[in-house]
């Protein structure tokens, strides 16, 4: 689950994880009252308008601006609010910005007048290679750490955890020495890697990252952005996140197979397919690419597949005007074949008709039962027995 920059910083905060603080805001009022409430509470008169959407690149796509007096905030805001975000990450659809963090200016001068702000980049994620959590980290932090780490490599330190023993002070001190930090900026840079690790921990979070982390002026350590995704396999542990969740920046179809209890992730091909287990939806995407086509979902209907459920997954594939064509492959294990030719057979009468060829191929439990079913249906559906014959099937489909 992606979390927005606020909640990210929220949570961060609660783990005593230094941030820049700053309230969000949904309407262009609400903008400017934060505004106030935060010149209030610091004195200053700068503040950041960050677009709040789940894609990075923001500052980028003029989705981050700096306003220097309260009608700024209200120009700003009125500009961000309502836009639709381009970066490179949202693709060219891009995304409506409905939110935006009124954020504190952390590049303010000390209390000699000097201004002397330097900006870094930590991550925290899993190395599925070793097993272990790993610190990434850079000296040069910014909206340009993508081409840092394409064309200066040797400028991005890493630091693997193990998990078992947890973070230890000499790494998070290698950490603030190779950032070239010294003195005060040290040692809080020092307590902010462990707090952040602790919190990575903690959230059980897939990815953690800051970009940039600050040194002030006054040698604090700051995220002052902070983008955190929860592992969904540990959401039963954090029951009080699901609230955190925004569906309107999730795929609406998705959104819909989420409630089905079907996993959906929309691709960019041409045939949809309807499997269950993950690994035959796997094996079932390289055939349709074997084949000349290009899959145009995931979808895994799982081991309690019903005629309900086999129904939801036609309506979500059928959504996508790319789709060409429907491959079914189901093996019955858990599920029951003659359930899902039902579920084929209802999605027809339910639709009136189906505008694409659909081909179905059924093994295992009452498997027969289920090809009886659609022959009887008098439906113009393909049944296959193989593998390859299902190919064979989907590239007539597509010829």
């Amino acid at each position: 689950m992606n979390l927005h920059e606020y909640q990210a910083k929220e949570l961060l905060a609660a783990y005593d994880v230094p941030v820049a603080g700053g309230i969000m805001a949904e309407t262009v009022d609400e903008a400017v009252e934060a505004a106030a409430k935060l010149q209030k509470e610091t004195g200053t008169g700068i503040w950041v308008v960050k677009a709040q959407v789940h894609a990075g690149g923001r500052g980028k796509g003029g989705g981050v601006k700096v306003a220097k007096s309260l009608d700024e905030v209200r120009e700003k805001a009125a500009q961000i609010l309502g836009m639709t975000l381009v970066t490179p990450q949202t693709g060219p659809a891009g995304k409506l910005v409905r939110k935006v963090l009124i954020q504190k200016d952390v590049y303010y001068p000390n209390s000699n007048g000097v201004t002397d702000v330097k900006e870094f980049y930590i991550s925290v994620l899993l190395n599925r290679k070793s097993g272990k959590n790993v610190i990434m980290y850079s000296t040069e932090g910014g909206m340009d750490i993508e081409s840092v780490a394409k064309e200066t490599p040797h400028l991005i330190y890493t630091e693997e955890i193990d998990p078992g023993l947890g973070i230890q002070n000499f790494q998070a001190r290698r950490v603030a020495l190779n950032l070239k930090l010294k003195g005060t900026a040290y040692k809080n840079m020092v307590k902010f890697v462990i707090r952040l690790y602790r919190a990575y921990v903690a959230l059980d979070a897939s990815l953690l990252e800051i970009n940039p982390v600050a040194k002030t002026s006054d040698e604090q350590i700051l995220a002052v952005d902070a983008k955190v995704n929860i592992d969904d396999n540990a959401l039963y542990r954090h029951s009080d996140y699901q609230n955190l969740r925004d569906i309107h920046e999730e795929d609406p179809a998705e959104v819909e197979a989420g409630s089905y209890d079907l996993n959906f992730v929309k691709l960019d091909g041409n045939v949809g397919c309807m499997v269950n287990g993950a690994g035959l939806a796997m094996a079932t995407m390289d055939m349709i690419k074997l084949s000349g086509g290009d899959p145009a979902n995931f979808l895994d209907v799982g081991g309690a597949a019903s005629a309900t459920t086999v129904e939801a997954g036609f309506r979500i594939i059928l959504k996508d005007p790319n789709v060409k064509a429907i491959l079914i492959n189901i093996f019955g294990g858990i599920v029951r074949c003659d359930r899902v030719a039902q579920g084929v057979v209802d999605a027809y009468h339910s639709f009136g008709t189906i505008p694409v060829p659909v081909i179905v191929r059924l093994q295992g439990t009452n498997a027969l039962e289920g090809k009886k079913l659609i022959d009887q249906s008098g439906l113009k559906v393909f049944s296959a027995i193989t593998l390859e014959e299902s190919a064979r099937l989907v590239q007539e489909a597509m010829a």
